[in-house]
């Protein structure tokens, strides 16, 4: 969002979302991976390295919503709620459909609903990360119907979430604060720009090398 600006994303930094995918996908859901997320976005990483790396394969297209002219048979969607609500609405999502990953924007519970109510969808995730914590950051799985609005779930394996106040004190459930964020997805910062770098992504103060995930930064989300 906002003024477009490059993240230094390392390849350990990708091998962490790797290896938290493993423990929540099998080579059954990335058989057939959508990939329909432009090389310039972080998403992109999920949708390419997790299949071609663990022995599944893409599926290229321009973008999700080319399921509507061109069907073609998918496990696995990675897209925005409101792409799914489209394919949704006309009937485009593929039956071979085992999971569909929905990140970047709020998701309603309507559309999980729908996407579970359908005969083979087994699995529905609510995923939320910027690219500057490598594509994501937090998990929710649904497989049933819900009653209330998706959260946002928990980290994912070696990663960290703090809400904190103004003077970085930890605040107490249900109270109103800013989300950081850390682990082994925290990217080095961003390209040729220290400055905003620095700003950012700041020392952690809750770091300790003897527990897995922590970070010696955090990343200032800006998100409350």
């Amino acid at each position: 969002t906002g003024q477009p600006k490059g993240v230094a994303i390392s390849h350990r930094n990708v091998n962490a979302l790797l290896s938290w995918a493993d423990t929540e996908y099998s080579r059954e859901d990335y058989a057939r991976m959508l990939s329909s997320t432009s090389i310039n976005f972080d998403l992109s990483a999920f949708e390419l390295f997790l299949p071609l790396t663990r022995g599944g394969s893409c599926v290229l297209v321009d973008s999700a919503l080319s399921l509507l002219t061109t069907p073609v048979e998918v496990t696995l969607i990675n897209t925005v709620p409101s792409a799914i609500k489209a394919l949704l609405e006309q009937g485009g999502i593929p039956a071979g459909v085992r999971v569909v990953n929905l990140a970047g924007e709020p998701l309603g519970r309507d559309v999980v609903n729908q996407l579970l109510a359908g005969e083979h969808c087994e699995r529905v995730y609510n995923l939320y990360g910027p690219s500057e914590g490598t594509t994501y950051s937090t998990c929710a799985r649904f497989t049933q119907p819900l009653d209330e609005a998706p959260s946002i779930g928990r980290v994912i394996n070696n990663s960290q979430a703090f809400i904190l106040n103004d003077k970085l004190a930890l605040l107490p459930y249900g109270t109103t604060g800013e989300l950081y964020l850390g682990g082994d997805g925290l990217a080095r910062g961003y390209l040729n720009q220290p400055q905003l770098s620095a700003e950012r992504f700041i020392d952690n103060p809750f770091y300790d090398a003897k527990v897995a995930g922590s970070s010696k930064r955090l990343y200032r989300t800006g998100d409350l």
